[in-house]
């Protein structure tokens, strides 16, 4: 008797367990040459936004809490002005608890772009992403053409050949990219 619930008990912990760390690989991460999950957030002004497949995107995780985060902030400024009219846009998803902190912030850097606020980390999650910030290039197929962890200088000459060309219309980017961009960081 007693070996039939020493031998269940070791079932039931086999079984959290392998729940338990199977979680974050059950979980659907995106990456490059995979197709971008679509999602709707709130923006700054509480209204749904969905993600604008079928345009060019960078889709970037970030807080204001995080240093990197704000030191790149200022490119992809830069980055969004010079090809908006070309039909780039950038989706900023803020994970901040604080909503005056992002207000603040969205004030002080003047994003001109779309910032979205996933206070509860539901789609970063769906996306894979715990480290910030992290971005994804996306192209008007939906599909994910860059990854990028961590910031990097969103004007550089690496970065703005891979959007012209995914502006152009041939969507699929030099593979040598994620290379070249470790070599920008």
């Amino acid at each position: 008797m007693i070996g039939r619930w020493i031998a269940a008990l070791g079932i039931l912990v086999l079984i959290g367990g392998l729940a338990w760390f199977g979680l974050p690989e059950a979980k659907q991460k995106v990456r490059e040459q995979q197709p971008a999950i679509a999602f709707a957030l709130p923006d700054l002004q509480g209204t749904s936004q969905s993600l604008p497949l079928g345009e060019v995107i960078l889709l970037n995780f970030w807080a204001t809490w995080c240093p990197p985060c704000r030191q790149e902030m200022p490119s992809m400024v830069r980055l969004y002005e010079k090809y908006k009219d070309q039909g780039l846009k950038v989706v900023a998803v803020s994970v901040d608890k604080n909503k005056s902190a992002l207000d603040e912030f969205v004030a002080e850097y003047k994003l001109p772009f779309t910032v979205l606020h996933d206070i509860d980390a539901m789609v970063s999650e769906q996306y894979g992403v715990h480290r910030y910030p992290e971005s994804f290039l996306i192209g008007r197929d939906g599909i994910v053409q860059i990854h990028q962890i961590g910031a990097i200088e969103w004007t550089s000459d690496v970065v703005t050949a891979a959007v012209e060309q995914m502006l152009s219309s041939n969507p699929s980017i030099d593979p040598n990219v994620d290379a070249n961009l470790d070599a920008i960081k």
